[in-house]
């Protein structure tokens, strides 16, 4: 039995999977958890990859590997590969008016969207390298390669620590902002501008299934790809299938095979990891706006859960920019309650004005894809926040469609072994890994509720 290993380094988490190449099923697994905050030094994930690792039992026995990660990470090398500094994160906002620059010297939206397909904001990594040019000069300096997270683990797995051996995928550089999902190719002018003239090495850009090295045990290593492409790897998403991932961010995403070129950036011209287009909008706003209602409501996810579904929002909205905003793009932006009454003054109230205002924000994310060209005949609501049964009964009126939900699994780092697997295979697609039954939630749609999200969505600081 061929053994496979899908890796997930993710803002919070490292999760290791090993799986049957052929059947998909689960052999062992293991995970490690990530300090907190927005930037990390990468020997950080390395080490949690090592204990998350020794929990699945090893590599012993795996014959291929694959990374799937958090996208849009800053790492940045010299020309020995070793870290010139701690990794910028997607959720690091201090370059947000490093990308209003971008956008501006470049002409604007449109020419960014006709570029790359992707107009820059604080999370994508060009935004974060002229940040590094202009704050931390001497850092940009040292910087004589630059990589994603994704990238840095799969190349740390292998034996060849050449710089010349960085590799990533089509996935996840669509996510920097230099690179075109439409040409398949890196845009150096994109690049030079973003680091004031500076031009450091980048990773090759592998086919889907390409071998791009071996470990030192002998396992090949797959291409990886960025978290989102991997999880609709994992969920074998086809055109028309819409991914609503409900995590640290909010991820509305659809596969298809025209690249869009959205001028007001609040669709993403990404990849997925197929050959395929993955257009997506991020929220930066998601399971954490459950996580802090509970807290201020002094409840578990259970009892929240309970109270939202005991009675209606009856004109309470929360507008969920807890951290500020990327779609959209307010970095700066904070959150709000509006309609406070004595009538809906109550813990319930508050609860269920938290869900709407998550699902409202997605739903708008649905739309923007839909303005795109993205055609819709199936919803997957997956991550954490989907565990909420407030979530998967109420998201089916808010988005007006029925929606599916998979049973809660790794989905990062199973998209990264069957990538690990269709890597071995050799074959021209991708293993079919048989899946559970999913269930399906129905609800009549109340567009009342996002009419009234949609009256208090821009009444809050920092716009």
């Amino acid at each position: 039995m061929a053994l496979v290993m899908g890796v997930d380094s993710s803002t919070q988490s490292c999760k290791v999977v090993v799986r049957d190449a052929d059947s998909g099923e689960l052999v062992r697994q293991g995970r490690a958890s990530h300090p907190d905050g927005t930037e990390i030094d990468p020997a950080r994930w390395s080490e949690a990859l090592e204990v998350a690792l020794a929990d699945a039992g090893g590599m012993d026995g795996v014959d291929a590997v694959s990374v799937g990660a958090q996208q849009h990470g800053m790492v940045c090398l010299d020309e020995d590969g070793a870290i010139v500094r701690p990794a910028l994160l997607w959720n690091d906002t201090r370059s947000a008016g490093s990308a209003r620059d971008l956008v501006e010297e470049f002409g604007g939206g449109r020419a960014w969207a006709d570029a790359v397909g992707v107009v820059p904001v604080a999370a994508i990594t060009a935004a974060k390298l002229r940040w590094l040019a202009d704050h931390e000069p001497t850092s940009a300096d040292r910087t004589a390669a630059v990589c994603l997270p994704h990238d840095w683990l799969s190349w740390r797995l292998g034996e060849d620590r050449r710089l010349d051996a960085l590799a990533t995928d089509r996935g996840d550089a669509s996510g920097t902002g230099y690179f075109s999902a439409a040409t398949d190719e890196y845009r150096r002018d994109l690049l030079d501008l973003a680091f004031r003239g500076r031009s450091p090495h980048l990773p090759t850009v592998a086919a889907p299934s390409a071998r791009i090295g071996t470990t030192p045990g002998g396992a090949v290593i797959g291409p990886g790809t960025g978290d989102n492409a991997a999880a609709a790897l994992a969920l074998g998403a086809g055109e028309g299938d819409l991914v609503v991932s409900i995590g640290t961010s909010g991820v509305v995403s659809a596969v298809t095979t025209v690249a869009p070129r959205d001028a007001s950036g609040l669709v993403a011209g990404f990849a997925d990891a197929t050959g395929r287009q993955l257009p997506l909008v991020c929220t930066l706003n998601a399971a954490r706006v459950l996580d802090a209602t509970a807290r201020l409501l002094g409840v578990d996810h259970d009892e929240l859960s309970r109270l939202a579904l005991s009675t209606e929002s009856e004109g309470l909205v929360m507008v969920p920019y807890l951290e500020g905003e990327r779609t959209p793009n307010r970095p700066e932006a904070t959150g709000a309650v509006h309609g406070l009454r004595l009538n809906n003054s109550t813990p319930a109230h508050l609860a269920r004005a938290a869900v709407d205002g998550l699902l409202c924000s997605l739903a708008d994310g649905i739309d923007h894809l839909r303005a795109q060209g993205a055609t819709v005949s199936r919803v997957l609501l997956v991550g954490g926040g989907a565990k909420s049964e407030a979530v998967r009964r109420l998201a089916p009126a808010i988005f007006g469609m029925p929606v599916d939900v998979p049973a809660p699994g790794e989905y990062v780092a199973d998209g990264a072994a069957r990538q690990a697997a269709w890597v071995l295979s050799g074959a021209e697609e991708p293993p079919e890994w048989v899946a559970a039954d999913v269930p399906r939630y129905e609800a009549d749609p109340v567009p009342a509720v996002r009419e009234r999200y949609a009256e208090v969505r821009d009444l809050t600081d920092g716009l």
